[in-house]
């Protein structure tokens, strides 16, 4: 038998190599390759025509029941994974530490244990007492949770093995489970694969619904090999800043369900709860119009969720290079609209110091946001106030032109929903004010021209 061959693979996305090089040759990310021992390579020659096994062939229209989803209790959680957790699926949750993984997850277990199904909680970080002291802290203390502390996955799969299968299995985390199978560390890529497809392949056979909580990298990546997330059905991703107490669950994934759907949580003491209004969060009560405030009605899936923008501008009086500053908006998305409203508009950014903020700890991504953003703009460094009543949206091209969006009549009804009365939109919008006021805008200039009073 031959030694097991030795071979590179790169964390951010999977590929490949016979040795380590400082650049992975296909993503070209810095330092990502890490060695993995390869699986033992046997001398003799394997004929594929033999010892194989039939496989079963069904015709495409073969009248299968779908898989049956369980609801988790927790009306976002559910929105999120698309309609609940599907039977035998294998869910991976990443974000970052201390954001709320294990806490959403033991009170999803919790609720589903109160309606008496089996749920297993394996934790790879914590003792069982400190998963016990959690959940009396957050009220579940009385909850039919069964718990263990292992790495081993092969003390895991022989523990649940022996008898009925746990509908619920929780890991906390992947990146501590170790695989006897395999040489090398927890944590490393060949571990993590191969703890993975192991408890996966539990879950598929037993019918049994699984989730792996997953650690991030510190670009908000999950750590491990790019094929994990392709070995599970559902990504789900926790964000949110750490200082607000906000958090957004977003799927990443989803062979059961769509993939632009959110679920909204607010952090409390008695830990995460579900957030129904999203938009009234994100908003501020102001008595008077703010100059450098703009409400933009963002869309995440079928749901919109009204935001604030705001923006500062500060001019120099030296010749400092001046600052340009995003949180929670792309950083070269706002120098295109900085670079618009000087070519198009005749607008001077050049001297002044540009800070931007979505509020609230929200990121968009959304191209709809282009003229929410560039009216925040104008309004910061001309001093004047937009009406308190008006929501923006629109795409803003490079030659000025304003530019219509999807639903925007989801956008519409949302807005008026929440009292607003005015719409900037662009000119050629086709939906209807849904009894809001609508303003059509072709180019960016006549929107300058508006605000600054020319017209």
């Amino acid at each position: 038998m031959a030694k097991p061959k030795k071979h590179y693979v790169c964390n951010a996305c999977g590929s490949v190599s016979p040795r380590w090089q400082g650049q992975c040759p296909d993503c070209k990310e810095w330092n990502s390759l890490v060695e993995d021992a390869g699986e033992t390579v046997f001398a003799q020659k394997h004929d594929l025509h033999r010892g194989g096994r039939r496989v079963e062939l069904s015709p495409l229209d073969s009248d299968v029941p779908l898989p049956p989803r369980r609801s988790t209790g927790i009306a976002e959680f559910d929105l999120a994974l698309g309609g609940g957790i599907v039977t035998g699926s294998a869910i991976l949750l990443g974000g970052d530490p201390g954001i709320g993984k294990s806490t959403l997850l033991l009170q999803a277990a919790a609720k589903l244990a109160h309606e008496g199904l089996s749920v297993a909680y394996i934790s790879g970080e914590e003792a069982s007492d400190q998963v016990r002291l959690r959940a009396r802290r957050l009220g579940l203390g009385k909850a039919p949770v069964m718990l263990a502390a292992a790495t081993s996955v092969r003390d895991i799969l022989t523990t649940l093995g022996g008898g009925e299968p746990p509908a619920l299995l929780i890991i906390d985390s992947i990146q501590t489970m170790h695989s006897d199978l395999i040489e090398g560390a927890p944590g490393t890529v060949s571990q993590v694969r191969a703890s993975a497809q192991e408890l996966i392949r539990f879950a598929k056979t037993r019918g049994t619904a699984l989730f792996l909580v997953g650690h991030v990298t510190k670009d908000g990546s999950i750590a491990g090999p790019r094929v994990l997330e392709h070995m599970v059905d559902c990504v789900l991703s926790f964000e949110g800043e750490r200082s607000h107490q906000y958090r957004i669950l977003r799927a990443i994934k989803n062979r059961f369900g769509g993939t632009d759907e959110i679920g909204v949580f607010a952090m409390a003491e008695e830990g995460l709860s579900e957030v129904a209004n999203p938009s009234a969060l994100f908003l501020t009560d102001r008595s008077e119009a703010l100059t450098g405030a703009t409400v933009f009605p963002a869309l995440e899936g079928t749901r919109p969720v009204l935001v604030e923008i705001q923006a500062l501008t500060v001019r120099l009086s030296s010749g400092a290079t001046p600052r340009r500053s995003v949180v929670g908006w792309d950083g070269g998305r706002l120098a295109m609209i900085l670079a618009v409203l000087e070519a198009r508009c005749g607008l001077s950014f050049s001297t002044a110091e540009v800070y931007l903020n979505v509020a609230g700890g929200y990121r968009v991504s959304d191209p709809a946001a282009d003229l929410a953003v560039a009216a925040a703009l104008v309004s910061a460094l001309s001093e004047r106030p937009l009406p308190g009543g008006a929501v923006l949206f629109g795409e803003v091209s490079l030659s000025g032109e304003i530019r219509p969006v999807a639903h925007g009549a989801l956008r519409l009804r949302e807005a008026a929903k929440l009292g607003f009365g005015q719409a900037l939109v662009p000119a050629s919008l086709k939906e209807k004010g849904d009894g809001l006021k609508l303003t059509g805008f072709a180019t960016l200039g006549r929107l300058v021209e508006h605000m600054l009073g020319g017209e």
